[in-house]
């Protein structure tokens, strides 16, 4: 054992619920509602100090596991069903090392947690990979967190070879040997970073699109988000199933927001395209993009990367090649990113970007950063509609990696609820302001949540 190195005393687990301000659509269903799952983790050192970290994640159940044959409630119990095993298997699993070790070797009996329920309880379809390492997430944010503490550091303070057993190489393949995971992330976060905005397909744009306003004080349409934050970027959710009303949405934005930065004397900014993986083949995409460009050439030059446009099983698409998309936009791959393999995969299918999301664990986020950044591919962070701990812990990866120019993070859109007292905490990471939050101040002990 290293002096460094630790073992988890205790875990213990809990949920939040929230209603959202406004219903949020996530392909093609609308959801209105989130559990947060809430970790804390105690680990302990060789020498008996102590030390507690602190974890939470949004279920996203809707998102992570999409079913045709569940309800939101079932998929929703399994996720549930998985945080208990995971609790007791954290507690009983007897691993030492740095949680980046400890994380790695968890990973398969996080897996082996969610087949066994589906087995248990004789589903119609397995627990997909992805809500099973959602629910892992907040732990391993707890256990990154708990030991960043109780070395009095900032957990990117701790990727180096003082605290690891093993290099890249021992987790990525020989072509990383003799490489340390420090040298692909940076021990100071970037000092202030753009925000992107989420412009739902459900969201009005106009005033006169807001016919049912909430009345809470919060803006009600894009024109005002755009004017009160300051917004230079924007994240357009798209249907995927309909050209005319895509193309039509994007042109729509775009009027919007050269308006409002006309008036702001504002002459640049950004978009981005999700479509939820509904488009039904890359063909569609490229439709897309060239009628874009015909009817709005400034908004076509202004999308900054389209996230992954087509289903997520890329084995089981593998007509659904992204090349000469690519070569227009940045493609980015999202639900299928599992592991090392699935990125490897979707270089090969033309995809030239990756998103990365804290939802899937700070251990496997930052391997899969030093490969994406090995491979030269676009690198962005991307949310799940994570308030309080949980946007903290995002926002602290989209500032220490390198290569990811902004912050996905729409929880003061669709749950500012759940957010309450974090601004106080953590002045100007949950207030936008010119654009911007404040990530400077990301930089305390462990992920610096709590």
């Amino acid at each position: 054992m290293n002096p460094t190195d630790v073992r988890v005393r205790d875990e213990s687990f809990s949920y939040e619920e929230y209603r959202y301000r406004t219903p949020i659509k996530f392909g093609g269903v609308a959801l209105d509602r989130v559990t947060i799952l809430n970790a804390t983790m105690t680990v302990e050192s060789p020498g008996g100090k102590t030390a507690t970290g602190f974890g939470s994640m949004p279920l996203g159940n809707v998102w992570a596991w999409p079913s045709r044959a569940l309800t939101y409630d079932q998929t929703l119990a399994g996720m549930k069903y998985v945080a208990a095993r995971l609790s007791a298997l954290y507690r009983m699993s007897g691993l030492t090392g740095h949680p980046l070790e400890i994380g790695d070797e968890m990973e398969p009996r996080v897996f082996a947690a969610g087949d066994d329920y589906a087995r248990l309880t004789h589903l119609p379809e397995p627990m997909p990979r992805l809500a099973s390492l959602v629910v892992a997430s907040a732990f391993d944010a707890a256990l990154h967190d708990a030991y960043g503490k109780l070395h009095g550091l900032n957990c990117y303070r701790t990727y180096g070879r003082d605290f690891l057993h093993n290099d890249l190489g021992h987790f990525l393949g020989e072509e990383f040997a003799g490489e340390w995971l420090d040298r692909y992330v940076s021990p100071e976060p970037k000092p202030r970073m753009p925000l992107y905005h989420l412009v739902g397909a459900l969201d009005p744009l106009t005033p006169a699109e807001a016919t049912d306003p909430v009345g809470d004080g919060l803006p009600e349409h894009l024109g005002e988000w755009i004017g009160r934050d300051g917004l230079t970027h924007l994240k357009v959710k798209l249907n995927g199933d309909d050209l005319g009303w895509d193309v039509d949405r994007v042109v729509a934005v775009d009027a919007v927001a050269a308006e409002v930065q006309r008036q702001r004397g504002v002459t640049q900014w950004w978009y981005s395209l999700d479509f939820n993986e509904r488009c039904k083949d890359v063909g569609y995409l490229l439709e897309f993009l060239g009628r874009l460009r015909d009817r709005a050439p400034a908004g076509y030059d202004r999308v900054q990367y389209v996230e992954q446009p087509t289903a997520r099983d890329l084995r089981a698409h593998p007509q659904n090649r992204m090349h000469e998309a690519a070569r227009l936009k940045p493609v980015v791959i999202d639900e299928s990113l599992l592991d090392l393999d699935s990125l490897h995969l979707a270089r090969e299918m033309g995809y030239t970007g990756v998103a990365f999301k804290a939802c899937k664990g700070q251990t496997q986020t930052l391997l899969l950063a030093a490969a994406a950044q090995k491979y030269g591919m676009f690198r962005c962070v991307q949310d799940l509609t994570c308030p309080g701990a949980s946007l903290v812990h995002s926002a602290g990866i989209a500032a220490h990696v390198p290569g990811v120019a902004a912050i996905e993070a729409n929880s003061r859109q669709y749950c500012p609820a759940a957010n309450a007292g974090w601004d106080e905490r953590f002045p100007g990471v949950f207030t936008v302001r010119d654009g911007t939050v404040n990530t400077a101040i990301l930089n305390g002990p462990g992920l610096g949540a709590v």
